[in-house]
């Protein structure tokens, strides 16, 4: 996999940046989110940390930050291209562990597609892999957790704020990985429903997005349908309640949103004409913003 990046970078001059990553065992799931944020006048560092049992945010000051060669560093930890590698105390965490990643699963081309091109844009998404093997261990609070070829996801995101009004979903399954977002965008004083999906099952990659004429049906049962020539896709969320989790607001971590990290829902994909996959799973991660 190619270099996210080929040289030092301390952070953005003004907004967010960040990583989210996903690593789930047939046992239990942990994500890890590292960021960092900068206004006008000040700069800081977040490493988020969730499970089933709850999420902890642990800060660090801006000048911690770095970004280099694949990676991102806070302080001593860092994470990307090679795994997870970190060590934090807080007075309500001990948390430290090693995991190794392989065998990712990049995109055919950018997800964002023309917008990447686009200036100004509120909030820009990436994918780094769809899926991919996680090996190692994670302790925290004294709870050891174990990832024995397990599954990795790995995503970022970079701007000045999260949308007002979204909805992002991702989960892997047999052959497959998937992840939908839709969002409100700003563009002057209107907006606009964004679309950016993508569906990789038995190698093929499948994509639902805005700029290919994708449009969204919503349901009052927190479930959404994607329709885009012969493509429909369907999720559903049944677990209403996330944890909280920070996010970014005009350059700052100010916003609270509520994820579920690992949750029940459904999925269903239609292609070419025939039902590709239909499912319900426990362990999919759903954050639904919509009012």
């Amino acid at each position: 996999m190619k270099s996210i990046a080929k040289k030092e970078w301390k952070g953005p001059k003004s907004g967010f940046y960040g990583w989210y990553f996903k690593c789930r065992s047939e046992e239990d799931t942990i994500v890890f989110i590292a960021s960092v944020t900068t206004d006008k006048e000040n700069s800081s560092a977040n490493l988020q940390i969730a499970n089933k049992d709850g999420v902890w945010n642990v800060k660090f000051p801006g000048d911690c930050f770095l970004r280099k060669g694949g990676n991102i560093y806070l302080s001593d930890n860092h994470f990307g291209k090679n795994g997870i590698v970190f060590d934090v105390t807080t007075a309500d965490l001990r948390a430290k562990g090693k995991l190794y990643f392989k065998d990712f699963t990049p995109l055919d081309y950018d997800i964002m597609g023309p917008f990447a091109m686009v200036p100004f844009m509120e909030c820009r998404h990436s994918i780094m892999s769809m899926r991919h093997k996680v090996n190692g261990s994670v302790t925290i609070n004294d709870k050891k957790y174990e990832f024995n070829d397990a599954f990795g996801y790995w995503e970022g995101d970079r701007g000045i704020s999260f949308p007002s009004e979204y909805l992002w979903t991702q989960t892997d399954f047999d052959e497959g990985s998937l992840m939908l977002s839709v969002a409100e965008i700003p563009v002057g004083k209107k907006c606009f429903t964004g679309i950016i999906g993508v569906i990789h099952y038995r190698g093929k990659e499948y994509r639902l997005a805005t700029y290919k004429g994708a449009k969204i049906k919503f349901f009052p049962d927190r479930r959404v349908r994607i329709m885009q020539d012969d493509m429909v896709f369907e999720a559903k969320l049944y677990s209403r309640e996330g944890y909280d989790f920070v996010a970014p607001q005009d350059a700052a971590m100010s916003r609270i949103i509520q994820e579920n990290v690992t949750c029940r829902a459904a999925y269903r994909f239609r292609a070419d004409g025939k039902d590709i996959f239909a499912f319900k799973t426990n362990t999919a991660s759903f954050e639904y913003e919509y009012r």
